[in-house]
């Protein structure tokens, strides 16, 4: 049973601003890791060291993002959707909030680094429980004949919060000296969170509970030991399917501006600017995704955009190397078309590999253990490769090997666009 059209309405809406909002702090971190915290709170290292140390700060994030999973999709399998989704969102705020905050390595030394990791790690966490609660609540909520569609909707907050993040940190950067704008320019994004989540949390107060979880007969009363004893296969799958996912987005979104600034010497602009525009046109692209994936099926779709980030990936560092902005946009573009058409129908996909009873657990485990593996390595490995073997192929062969992973775990699985979402997955009955 769905809810009703004005129900099913509100909460896509309330997902898409909850997982936009939640996904803002994220890439706000992700990109100010980049461009400002090695300088800021790891000025002792040279340049390249600095930006390592930086973005292992940021995998902090996606090493707490199972446990998020773990804590917050037992309670939303226990208890509920509706009141794990608040929670999530203030955990995120706040931590962002106090990161806006946090004094720098010049006033508080060794100090500063540590609590930047700690408060990334809480970002992680309610990232963590965040993506399952929202996709399950649009994929639960809504017709079963668009159920793609609808789920795609919470993936469209990750261009969102993408394009918020970025689009301020533009601004704050063109409108403030270089110097300006490392002292203090780039805290106020941060500090914008706490304003932004109000919003957020109004929004979600006003949905309902999912009607499939509150008719269930009975609750698990430990899901995450059930999840791993009855769907391993559906566990492995969704892990499988999303790691290529992961490290073709961080290297077309994070490491571009890595490589852009270091080794081409270029302005931040140009790779800050091209991944905007690409984002922005994602905002767009992932819900037709969604809608395609419900009329041929998640697989076709999935694969398509898991063949062509592949192929792509081996001209995406030669159009980088022109220094032309066109081209470097041209890059960047088909790159997020690419991630789009895998993006669209995947939480669709990971979201009907499980059973109602224990569908928040189990998507939000596959997905988020993935993320360590992908997301969470993906910027830092490349910077590896690319200064071990001084090539950018080297790049792109990890990105392909990723890719296929991710064509093993669609391989294994049935297409989900038709399953009973009341009923047992292929998990249980194989």
């Amino acid at each position: 049973m769905s809810g009703s059209p004005t129900q099913t309405r509100r909460v896509i809406l309330a997902s898409l601003i909850g997982t936009s909002l939640e996904w803002y702090d994220f890439f706000l971190y992700t990109t100010a890791a980049t461009l400002v915290f090695g300088k800021l709170f790891f000025p002792t290292f040279d340049p390249l060291n600095a930006t390592l140390l930086a973005l292992t700060t940021n995998a902090v994030a996606f090493v707490a993002r199972p446990l998020g999973g773990i804590v917050f999709g037992h309670f939303g399998d226990r208890s509920g959707r509706k009141t794990v989704l608040v929670v999530t969102l203030l955990v995120m705020g706040l931590s962002t909030f106090l990161i806006g905050l946090l004094p720098g390595y010049a006033s508080i030394g060794v100090a500063a680094p540590v609590l930047l990791a700690v408060l990334r790690f809480v970002q992680g966490l309610g990232l963590g429980g965040e993506w399952g609660g929202a996709v399950i609540m649009s994929l639960e909520h809504g017709d079963e004949r668009r159920r793609g569609f609808n789920a795609s909707w919470p993936q469209v907050g990750v261009p969102a919060g993408y394009v918020l993040a970025t689009g301020l940190l533009t601004i704050m950067s063109f409108a403030q000296s270089d110097s300006a704008f490392l002292s203090w320019g780039w805290r106020i994004p941060f500090l914008l969170s706490g304003v932004l989540v109000l919003v957020g949390l109004w929004v979600r107060l006003r949905v309902t509970e999912s009607p499939l979880f509150a008719e269930l007969p009975r609750k698990s009363r430990m899901p995450l030991l059930e999840v791993l004893r009855t769907h391993p296969r559906a566990l492995l799958s969704a892990f499988a399917a999303r790691i290529g996912v992961d490290v073709a987005f961080y290297t077309f979104t994070a490491y571009i501006l890595v490589y852009v600034t270091t080794s081409l010497k270029l302005p931040r602009s140009f790779g800050l600017n091209a991944v905007l525009i690409g984002s922005a046109l994602q905002l767009v692209l992932i819900p037709l995704f969604g809608v395609l994936s419900d009329r041929v099926g998640r697989r076709p779709v999935y694969l398509a955009g898991v063949i062509g980030a592949a192929i792509w990936v081996f001209a995406f560092f030669p159009l980088l190397d022109t220094k032309s902005f066109p081209m470097i946009a041209l890059a960047a573009i088909v790159a997020l078309i690419a991630h789009a058409a895998m993006y669209g129908p995947q939480a669709a996909f990971i979201a009907e590999l499980f059973s109602t009873r224990l569908r928040y657990s189990g998507a939000s485990m596959g997905y988020q253990v993935a993320g360590i593996v992908g997301g969470a390595l993906a910027p830092i490995i490349a910077l590896k490769l690319f200064s071990i073997y001084g090539t950018t192929l080297a790049v792109s062969v990890y990105v392909v090997v990723a890719l296929a992973v991710t064509a093993l775990g669609l391989a294994i699985a049935p297409e989900t666009r038709d399953v009973d979402l009341a009923a047992e997955p292929f998990s249980v009955r194989d």
